[in-house]
Parts: C-alpha cells; structure tokens; sequence
C-alpha cells in the first residue's frame, strides 16, 4: 500500500501503542482509523465480570488519550454486530484494509475468518499479525508434524527456537483517515453500571490500569521482586507474585517484552554466576511459557473449552450439586485456606496463583463438581479474567491432561494451609472470624479442643462452618468416582467394539477413548484469503492405533462402596506434568469468548433452585445461562458483618 492507504486498526486485546504491530504497520502504509468495537451481545455466556468490565474500561480510556495525543482518537462503537460495525467504518472512511492482531480461542477463530472471508470477497486487504505470543501456534510441532500434548516437550521446543526480539516502537505520529462514524463515549458503553461504580472504585486503590503503567509494573518486577521469585511465589500473601497477568490479558503489555527482560537479566545473572537469579528467571519464563501454552492448545484443541482433552473423563460421574457450588463461592466450605481465597477472589477479584490451584483442586477433588463451572466463575469473577489460561489450569487440576494432576491424587487443605501459609496471616486477614485462632489450630479448627474454640471466639456451624465434606469420606467418594469412571470407559469401548449404540458426534469426538486427537500443523492447507501473516487453521487427524502414554500411579481399587449415589454427569471430550507451583491458571493470561458457534453447548446453572439441584451437566441448556454467574452470586457475601467480603 501505499501512501494513500486508509486503514483500519482493529483494537481487541491488544490496548497499547507499543510493540504493537498491528498499529505499527498501519501507521508505516498511510492514514489510520483506530476503533474499538463493544459487542456484548456476541460476548455470549463469557461476557465479562464486573471488575474485568471495570479494568477494560480504565484501559480504554488510557488508551483513547494515547492515540488521541498521536493525533488519531480511538472510535468507540458499541454494536449487534461487530462485522457490521466494521463495514460501516470502512464505508464512512474509505478504508482500503483492515488489520488487527491475533486472537486464538475457538470462537474468535470462528468469527474473524467470517469477518476476513467477507471483507477479502469485498475487496478490502486484511491483514492479520501476531500480538500475542512468541510463536504462533502453528509453527511448534514435533518431529512428526504434530501438536504437543505435554507442556514440557512443548516449552523445550520453544526455547530452542530462535526468538528474535522484534519490538515495534511506538509510532511518533498517526495522520487520522477522514471521515465520521457514529461513536460513543467510554461512558456510553456501559461497562460497568451505577451500582458497580461504588464498588469498582476502590479497585484503583490497588491497580493502574494502562499500557504505560503495565511498563511500570514490568520494571518494577523485573528490577525489584525478580530475584527473589524462586523462594517468594509460594508466598500466598505479599508481593510474591509478579502482578502483571492483568496487563498481560488485555494486551497493554506485550509478551515478547517481557521474555526478553526477564531473559536479558537471567543471562547477566548466569555470568555472575547467581544462581538464585537465573533459577528466578527460570521459573518466571515457565509461566510465561505456561501462557503461550493455553493458547496453543485452546487453538489445536477448540472444544477443551467444554471438554476434557482426555476422553476419558467423558465417563467421569460429575456431582452436580448447586449447594455444594454456593458454599464453594461463598468462602463457607469449613476449610480456612480454600474459603480465606474464595473470600479473597470476591473482594479483590484476584487471587494468587497457587490459591488458585488449592480451591479448583479442593472443587474438583473434594465436592466432585464439574471442573467446567468453576472455570465459568473463575472467568467471572477474576480480575485478569483469562479463558485460554482458565481452560488449561482446570483441565490441569482435574487429570484432564496426560501432564496434569493425577485425578487420584486428593491434597489436604489443612497440609498445605501450613505449608502455604504456616503463620496464618492471610486466613486471618480474609476470615476474621479466626482471627483469634492460634496458629497450630488455624487450618483445622475442628480438631481444636472446646477450649481453644470458646477462647478464639470460634462457635464451628454458627460462625464458622464445619467442613462440608470429611477428608477420608472425600478420598472414598473420590476412589469410588475414578472406579465408575473406568468401568464406564471399558463399556463404552466394547458397545463401540460390537458396533452398538453408535453416538453421532462432531469432529472433536472422533477419537478413541483413551486418545486425543491429532492435528497436524506442519502440512499447511493453501487459502486464497491468507498472507505470511494470517492465521492459519489446524487440520484435525484421528489416528485411531496412535494413543497417549499417561505416567499414572497405580490405581489402588477400595472395595468400599460409595457414601452417595453421584449422579452421571457427563462431560464430554482431553495436555503437561506442569510445574505445580506454576500451574494451572498461569501468572500471564488472556482472553474472551463468543457464542456465535455451534460447537457451544457447555453451560453452568443460572440460579440456586433447588429445583435443578443433582441436574446433570449435558442437560443444563442454554437458556440457563441468560444472565452471567457473577450476577448471580448471592449477595450475603458482600454483607459479611466484618467486612471482609466487599470490595
């Protein structure tokens, strides 16, 4: 293009002005026209939480000034219909091209190859660049032209990549393309209403939204707390994590950035021969390798979204408990450290990696809910609310994975409470209602002699629960569960060797049971539509002798029978022994999803009646999901009588 060009900079997740190659190219070919487009009708059931919502909106506004100060102001445009919207930008201005970043969820997949199919048969150049990862998914691959199903082959693959640091420099000036389209305010868009307003504002109290404050927070890391982060990111409280997952998810920091920071001081670190440093290093460039990892899977695998990779847990019989859910949300479980990071995500919207771990783990493991409705809160209530990264760190801790946790494997609240947290300090800060607890009984005050109770404060059932599920009757539940799992999975596979009951499935089911499916990255398809820098799409292969080698411990069958019936609850579907102290819903994220596409079906109860109580999972609809979960979390939480639960 030339000088003459109009183009369309398309801003999704992607709200900076640095490193941000979309821009950049644009302001290299011409005049550029930067628009953010606010669709909540295709934000579907992942519209996002209230402090989600209240950080893109900081954002936004950041952003507007940055642009505005280059000389092209970012149109805000709020919309049914976001192809609409762009075509009516390119009508008012005359666009010549489009161009934005990549995302890589499933349905974002499915609706910009609607849009660049539309625009290409209109004859607008569109242009597509990655903005988001250090390589896309489909140049990392085996030896055989597969995707990686472990984290680990994958990560050690990337990291002998050559990664060349290509960062774009803010452009110096932007020439605006004339022309007018109807816009709104940042106010107009209603990202958070009149009633969040009071709450959301205490947010900024501890948060800076922006892409020149993401730059300070990365130095600030890098500098100051990067040293120390082997032996800091099991801290549950403090400045033990690096704090810039919600920069990263809204892309006012770019990942290559902060690879190559944290690299170049691990390299200086390596010369000085510290060995603590480059150990830190390390173990942050894993997280960050975590991050690219959740998007790489989420783009060769679209349906783990909904499904286990593994296909095994298809058979796994989920209890479907609604009140079981509630206290789960609540912080009213009975086990401090899980309910002190419940309480937590409610009042601040974020929580520590590892406490993130702790209360999936305690979700899955203990209470046998679906691993999918907790990642449907955590993508509701997280301030760095983060679908690829949620996927991967629920499939992680639910054995969904062959790298993930074992799904035998059942970890005490009350073991790690001390190792975690071996003062107490953050249960008591989040539940003052132990606040007077000693230290030896503050992960088990059910054990605590009446005594001990009586002088803490402490009436267990009146204002502090009992645990809601025994220890030993969890680990029974747990065992009998993998069992009717297991027996379940041998049925099935020999109605499908007989040829019965033959199920009519879609592409991401054709697989083996004990497999995953194939896909094939090296072998590119040739699109008309694509450049060098489109996205391309995987090629999925069932190959039906090839299977998945699981390192699992032996399963120890315990004739005991189940306390509970647990209802079926199908889920449908199933990647890397992860690190687990880096795991699962990784210090990086980002990410939002539409439900524009058919392969959508996966939903979580909208309300507490009882009567949808023991539903199974496959039988919840759609409908069920007309308002998103956070609006329906009850609000007794927020009225906590010490406070500890409002924001």
């Amino acid at each position: 293009m030339g000088s003459n060009s109009k183009t369309i900079v398309w801003f999704r997740r992607d709200l900076r002005v640095e490193d941000n190659p979309a821009l950049s190219a644009a302001a290299r070919d011409g005049s550029v026209f930067p628009v953010y487009i606010w669709c909540p009708k295709e934000e579907g059931q992942f519209y996002p939480g209230r402090v989600s919502r209240w950080w893109l909106k900081q954002s936004l506004a950041h952003l507007e000034h940055s642009l505005r100060s280059l000389g092209a102001p970012l149109v805000l445009i709020k919309t049914q219909s976001t192809l609409a919207a762009l075509l009516d930008c390119i009508q008012a201005i005359g666009a010549t091209k489009l161009v934005y970043n990549h995302l890589y969820d499933p349905v974002s997949l499915v609706r910009d190859h609607e849009i660049k199919k539309t625009l290409v048969e209109l004859g607008i150049s569109v242009q597509s660049y990655n903005g988001d990862l250090l390589y896309e998914p489909w140049e990392v691959y085996d030896e055989k032209g597969h995707a990686f199903t472990t984290f680990d082959a994958y990560w050690d693959k990337c990291l002998h990549m050559q990664v060349e640091p290509v960062l774009h420099l803010p452009p110096w000036q932007l020439v605006p393309a004339a022309g007018t389209v109807e816009s709104c305010s940042i106010e107009e868009l209603v990202l958070e209403n009149e009633t969040e307003k009071s709450s959301n504002a205490l947010l900024g109290r501890g948060w800076s939204p922006g892409w020149s404050n993401a730059d300070k927070a990365l130095s600030e890391f890098v500098e100051r707390h990067l040293l120390d982060y082997s032996k800091d990111r099991l801290k549950v409280s403090g400045n033990s994590a690096s704090l810039l997952s919600p920069y990263l998810h809204f892309g006012e920091l770019s990942v290559s950035k902060v690879f190559h920071c944290v690299r170049m001081k691990q390299i200086l670190w390596k010369r000085e021969e510290n060995t603590v440093g480059e150990e830190s290093a390390a173990l942050f460039l894993k997280a960050i390798g975590l991050r690219e990892y959740s998007r790489y899977i989420c783009f060769n695998f679209p349906f783990t979204h909904e499904r286990s990779l593994l296909s095994s847990l298809k058979y796994f019989p989920w209890h479907a408990d609604q009140t079981l859910f509630k206290a789960w949300r609540q912080g009213r479980s009975g086990y401090p450290l899980v309910d002190a990071g419940m309480r937590e995500l409610w009042a601040t919207g974020w929580i520590h990696n590892k406490i993130r771990v702790i209360v999936s783990s305690f979700f899955v493991k203990f209470l046998l809910l679906p691993w999918q409705w907790g990642m449907k809160y955590f993508w509701d209530t997280l301030l760095d609310a983060d679908l690829e990264s949620d996927i991967l760190g629920w499939q992680y801790i639910s054995g969904s994975l062959p790298d993930g946790h074992e799904l035998e494997r059942l970890d005490s609240p009350q073991v790690l409470g001390f190792n975690f947290d071996p003062e107490g300090e953050y249960v008591r800060h989040w539940l003052p209602e132990l606040a007077r607890m000693p230290t030896e009984w503050i992960h088990h005050p059910w054990d605590a002699p009446l005594t001990v109770l009586k002088a803490a404060g402490v009436e267990l059932g009146v204002n502090y629960p009992k645990p809601i599920v025994d220890i030993d009757l969890a680990r029974d539940r747990l065992t009998e569960a993998i069992l009717i799992m297991r027996e379940n999975e041998v049925a099935a596979q020999a109605k499908n060797s007989n040829g019965m009951n033959e199920e009519v499935v879609d592409n991401s089911d054709s697989v083996e049971i004990s497999g995953i499916p194939k896909v094939i990255i090296k072998e590119k398809t040739f699109c008309p539509t694509s450049s060098c820098n489109d996205q391309k799409v995987p090629t999925m292969q069932n190959l039906k002798n090839e299977s998945i080698n699981r390192k699992r411990p032996k399963y120890i069958e315990d004739e005991r029978p189940l306390q509970n019936k647990l209802p079926n609850c199908k889920d449908i579907a199933g990647t890397s022994r992860m690190d687990d102290d880096v795991c699962s819903t990784a210090e990086s994220s980002s990410a939002k999803k539409q439900t524009t596409s058919s392969i959508i079906s996966f939903s979580v109860p909208q309300s507490h009646s009882s009567s949808s109580k023991g539903k199974p999972l496959q039988d919840f609809e759609s409908s069920d999901l007309k308002q998103p979960c956070h609006e329906l979390i009850d609000r007794e939480q927020s009225a906590n009588k010490n406070g500890a639960m409002g924001v």
